[in-house]
C-alpha cells in the first residue's frame, strides 16, 4: 500500500525568524510547508494557488484585518485554519471562530502537539462542512416542497382536482418533460401569476 502524502500547510506569520522555526517544527511533525506568508494580505489568492490542506496562522493577537481575511477565506474558499495566538480573551477567540478559524490555540505552537492540533482542526472543519451541506440540502428540500404544495393548491383551486390528482399531474409532467417536480411546480406558479 502506498503511503499517504504529508499534509500540505500554508504558514502565515509576520515574524520571519519565528516562521522559520515553525516551518522546521512542522516538517518534524511530518507536515509539508506548501507556502509561507508574512501577512494575511492576499491570503485568499495564495490559498487558491498553493492549495494547502490546512492554513496555520501564528501571531500574538488577531487584528481586524486578519479576521476579515479569515472571513473572506471561509466564505470564498473554505479551508481548515489553525490559529496559534497569545491573546486568550473570550471575545478574541469568539471573533476568530466566527471568522472561520477551526482551532484556536493559546500560548503558541508546541512542536510535539502540532500534528494532533492540525488533525483535530481538519476533522472539525470536515464535520462543520458536512453539517453546512446537510443544512443547505434541507433548506432546498423544504423550498421545493413549498413550491409543490403551492402548485398543487393552484391545480386544486383552478382545475377542480383532488390533492392526489394534482400531485400526480405534477409528477407526470415532470416525467414527461424530464424535469424535477419542483421545476414543474415553479412553472405552474409562474403561469398562474401571469394570468392573475
Amino acid at each position: 500500500m502506498k503511503p499517504s502524502a504529508p499534509l500540505r500547510v500554508m504558514l502565515v506569520d509576520d515574524d520571519l525568524e519565528r516562521r522559520s522555526l515553525i516551518a522546521g517544527a512542522l516538517a518534524q511533525a511530518g507536515l509539508a510547508v506548501a507556502a509561507e506568508l508574512g501577512t494575511a494580505d492576499g491570503l485568499l489568492r495564495a490559498v487558491s494557488v498553493s492549495k494547502p490542506d490546512v492554513v496555520i496562522i501564528d501571531l500574538d493577537s488577531p487584528d481586524r484585518d486578519i479576521l476579515e481575511n479569515m472571513r473572506c477565506l471561509s466564505r470564498d474558499n473554505p479551508h481548515p485554519v489553525v490559529m496559534f495566538a497569545s491573546a486568550s480573551d473570550a471575545d478574541t477567540i469568539r471573533q476568530a471562530i466566527e471568522a472561520g478559524v477551526s482551532a484556536y490555540v493559546v500560548d503558541g505552537l508546541q512542536p510535539g502537539r502540532v500534528r494532533a492540533v492540525v488533525e483535530v482542526a481538519i476533522a472539525r472543519f470536515r464535520q462543520y462542512a458536512s453539517l453546512q451541506s446537510e443544512l443547505a440540502q434541507a433548506r432546498t428540500s423544504l423550498a421545493q416542497r413549498k413550491l409543490v404544495e403551492r402548485a398543487k393548491g393552484i391545480l386544486m383551486t383552478r382545475g377542480g382536482r383532488s390533492e392526489n390528482d394534482a400531485y400526480h399531474a405534477l409528477r407526470k409532467l415532470a416525467m414527461d418533460q424530464n424535469k424535477t417536480i419542483a421545476e414543474i411546480a415553479q412553472g405552474v406558479i409562474d403561469t398562474a401569476e401571469l394570468f392573475k
